[in-house]
């Protein structure tokens, strides 16, 4: 398989290295925001670009018949209007929050738990996640996800960030030197705490997971996500 890599900080040179390892190939390497991207020979693209990149990035290779794989976060508020183009254009594209397979396994424990406290009212929640310093956007995609499933399966209405309100949940985010991520979502009441949590090692699970989703991806049509990847759900 042919890979473009629209992105090529840490996380691109993470995925070339496993994407090497599994015998695939690297034939374009785009380091710098650009409205003429050359996607000859491209199998499939994989962008973990700049927020103000994602959407022209994932557009352009619509435009050129060419699956994209996105895993760029803070550009959400557009996300919307590339599935429209994507369904219009008859594109591949899949977004995900976090490509890690074990995060994709928490988003599935998350949202059984939301749904079990759902009716407990004594029970509160708050969430923390904890990224290295480079990291640009705050709370993290992962984070927002996990906090829209719980206000999909309880009375919360809102999220917010590092600020506490009725009906609104929590979210502490913190930038600490080498954290590949962390997220944790806590319940708790007078009586007791129930805590559940994901800790990365290392990049290479959102790589292998990124790489899976390019793999998988081959040959379909539509706008997906991880939970069609690992047939969840």
């Amino acid at each position: 398989m042919n890979i473009g890599l629209l992105g090529y900080g840490k996380m691109g040179k993470t995925i070339e290295r496993l994407a090497l390892e599994r015998q695939h190939n690297i034939v374009l390497r785009v380091d710098q925001p650009s409205n003429t991207i050359d996607f000859n020979n491209v199998d499939v693209a994989i962008d973990f670009s700049l927020p103000n990149a994602a959407v022209s990035n994932i557009k352009s290779a619509i435009d050129a018949g060419v699956p994209i794989i996105s895993g760029t976060t803070g550009w959400l508020d557009s996300y919307s209007e590339v599935v429209d183009y994507c369904q219009l254009k008859n594109g591949s594209f899949l977004y995900a929050s976090n490509f890690s397979l074990g995060v994709n396994i928490f988003f599935e424990i998350n949202r059984t738990l939301a749904m079990l406290m759902g009716g407990l009212k004594d029970y509160s929640v708050t969430m923390e996640e904890i990224h290295h310093t480079q990291k640009l956007d705050a709370p993290s995609g992962t984070a927002i996800s996990l906090a829209e499933q719980i206000i999909e399966n309880t009375d919360y209405e809102d999220w917010k960030l590092d600020e506490e309100a009725d009906h609104s949940i929590p979210i502490t985010a913190k930038r600490i030197a080498k954290t590949p991520g962390t997220h944790s979502v806590t319940y708790n009441s007078e009586v007791d705490t129930l805590q559940i949590s994901h800790e990365a090692h290392n990049r290479d699970g959102f790589a292998l997971g990124a790489i899976i989703a390019a793999e998988w991806i081959q040959n379909k049509k539509g706008v997906f996500d991880m939970k069609d990847v690992l047939n969840i759900g």
